[in-house]
């Protein structure tokens, strides 16, 4: 769907707080922490500034109460940051706001060269893409670099960030996804977003998106960490991280706007992701550029 914002006959689409029920934390561990499940830890909050920062924070004073696959989720978060600054916020239980500590090492143990790590946001981005498409009904798509998005509007967004360690151990990794999930056309905080609700989505229950989309985010990382870190390497399907995330990504073959870092632009046709997760482009003049980090605008409409 895509146009105005939703509306039911000639009413907009109106959701109480009544309606959200809460996230449950013992049915969580119970189904997602070892011995159970993928995950090492799991903790539910009411309220937090910002999920990542809490457990960024935490992984730096006491890594080790912080292991691998820790998982820190919010009913309501109050300052969050996506990129550039921007912030997240939106009226509690609406929303899904979740990040996971990640210390990549492969099968043998030995740390993912760090020039991997910047796979991983894309990487659980396409987990929640696919999570969402398998759970609600909802195609979501990828728009380059982090997006999760419904016929243009934005449904979900990904942010990962560096944890250094004063030890001298390769630094961690913690990756934040925030997705609307009941928010209506009144609650949207620009008029380019969509949420699950407006997108009638066969379920809104965060407790089976949660569970859904951390299962397929840890069972990707597995992948991802068996082959190394290199995204053109084949997992146990056949196809590799690169192909899965090219065959989902509605930025590859549009005219973009890259607005980069220091106010500077590069316009140009998105026809590749290099090695690294960074977007080619390829401007007028024929030239290849690698945009590492930056927003990118589609100047034309995106198909999905």
């Amino acid at each position: 769907m895509s146009g105005t914002p939703r509306k039911i006959g000639s009413m907009h689409l109106r959701y109480s707080s009544m309606e959200r029920p809460g996230l449950d934390q013992e049915r969580l561990r119970d189904a997602l922490v070892a011995p159970q499940g993928p995950l090492s830890r799991l903790d539910v909050v009411t309220e937090t500034g910002s999920t990542n920062s809490d457990l960024a924070d935490e992984a730096r004073l006491r890594p080790l109460d912080v292991p691998d696959l820790s998982v820190l989720t919010a009913e309501m978060q109050t300052a969050g940051k996506g990129r550039l600054g921007r912030t997240w916020v939106a009226p509690p239980r609406s929303s899904l706001f979740v990040s996971v500590l990640l210390r990549p090492v492969n099968s043998a143990g030995r740390p993912l060269p760090t020039q991997s790590y910047g796979w991983l946001s894309l990487l659980a981005a396409l987990a929640l893409s696919e999570s969402v498409a398998r759970r609600t009904g909802v195609e979501a798509r990828l728009k380059w670099p982090n997006d999760v998005m419904v016929d243009g509007r934005k449904l979900a967004g990904v942010l990962a960030q560096l944890v250094m360690d004063s030890s001298g151990a390769p630094p961690a990794v913690v990756v934040g996804a925030g997705m609307n999930v009941s928010l209506t056309d009144e609650d949207l905080p620009v008029p380019t977003a969509t949420s699950l609700l407006m997108e009638y989505a066969a379920t809104t229950d965060r407790n089976i998106l949660l569970e859904d989309y951390l299962r397929e985010l840890a069972a990707k990382y597995h992948e991802f960490r068996a082959v190394d870190g290199d995204a053109s390497a084949a997992w146990t399907d056949g196809t590799s991280l690169l192909e899965k995330i090219t065959s989902r990504m509605v930025t590859l073959g549009q005219e973009v706007r890259a607005e980069l870092p220091g106010g500077k632009t590069l316009a140009g046709r998105a026809v590749a992701l290099d090695a690294y997760g960074s977007l080619i482009l390829v401007d007028e003049l024929g030239g290849r550029h690698a945009v590492v980090a930056g927003d990118v605008v589609h100047l034309r409409p995106v198909q999905a």
